[in-house]
């Protein structure tokens, strides 16, 4: 795969992810911007991107949002229930994560994108 196959999911208004943009593009990578606010991933896509990130869906909550505070805060919830929640709520999805073929990384810190180069 080349270096243009990284994709990224991205705020542009998180600092950590306008890092990780940076470093893929110091690198001479130009990747794919996913800005998932404003196109959410499925729940199919979601359940795609935990698994190529090898973890549980709850492991990329953000927890310091309103809406998780609000809505999850000392749930049990199972990985469908994640899944749902991260569907309907993009902003619970932590940021920046960069994936390439069959692999991703969640960039925190930002360095960890530069697996993917």
């Amino acid at each position: 795969m080349s270096k243009a196959s990284i994709t990224l999911y991205h705020n542009p208004r998180c600092s950590k992810s306008r890092s990780a943009l940076s470093l893929l593009q110091e690198k001479g990578v130009e990747p794919v911007i996913v800005e998932y606010l404003k196109n959410p991933p499925t729940r199919a896509e979601l359940a795609t991107l935990v698994k190529k990130l090898g973890m549980k869906p709850e492991a990329i909550v953000r927890t310091g949002e309103d809406v998780y505070k609000e809505k999850y805060k000392g749930k049990a919830m199972s990985d469908a229930q994640w899944l749902d929640a991260l569907a309907a709520n993009p902003i619970l999805i932590e940021r920046p994560i960069a994936i390439k073929g069959d692999q991703a990384v969640m960039g925190r810190p930002p360095e960890n994108v530069l697996k993917l180069v």
